[in-house]
């Protein structure tokens, strides 16, 4: 259960950061198009990227065990970096969902670009694969309840996300929360990065 949880919380952390692909579901939500092949395309997406990341990553840390100290290193260095760009935009500011921008889109077209907007993105890979796939390290004989964790998170972040973005839509059209929301991220991201500096 120790490893579930954090599997669900590791996952969680990094799904919660925005990005285009959150933007995405969020945008389709709101205007409740094609809401679920969207959510199903980024969560079955996430599962096969975490399990590349748990499985993938444990295989090859048992055939170079000295690659697991170094990643896990790349890793925090990683998530410091990616905090610290979600502190300068909470600094910033100005950013605002507005779902009525631009026309409504085929279910195919919607299919496509959420498609690209995952595969395509380097930093899925990197948190999938590279950052959960370190933290699996610290659950040897347990990475498969890590991994249930990790996908139940993905599944459970995508499908609240699009069906519950109806009821987010007054707040995130404010400034201010994506403002907290980005500052919040960046907490977690460090968070995140000190634990894996800690446990090695």
């Amino acid at each position: 259960m120790t490893a579930f949880l954090n599997g669900f919380g590791v996952a969680f952390s990094l799904i919660l950061a925005i990005g285009a692909q959150n933007a995405f579901v969020l945008k389709q939500g709101l205007r409740r198009e094609h809401v679920l092949p969207v959510v199903l395309v980024c969560a079955l997406s996430d599962a096969v990227l975490i399990s590349v990341g748990v499985f993938g990553f444990a295989a090859l840390t048992d055939v170079l065990p000295a690659l697991a100290p170094v990643m896990v290193w790349l890793g925090a260095a990683f998530l410091f970096a990616y905090g610290a760009i979600s502190f300068w935009r909470a600094w910033r500011g100005g950013a605002a969902l507005d779902p009525a921008r631009g026309a409504g889109v085929s279910r195919r077209a919607a299919v496509l670009t959420c498609l690209a907007i995952t595969w395509l993105n380097p930093h899925v890979y990197l948190d999938t694969v590279l950052l959960i796939g370190s933290v699996a390290t610290r659950f040897a004989g347990a990475e498969g309840a890590f991994w249930a964790g990790a996908v139940s998170s993905s599944f459970t972040f995508f499908f609240a996300l699009g069906y519950g973005a109806r009821l987010l839509a007054p707040v995130m059209a404010r400034p201010l929360s994506w403002r907290v929301l980005e500052g919040l991220i960046g907490c977690v991201m460090w968070a995140i990065a000190l634990g894996l500096i800690f446990s090695h």
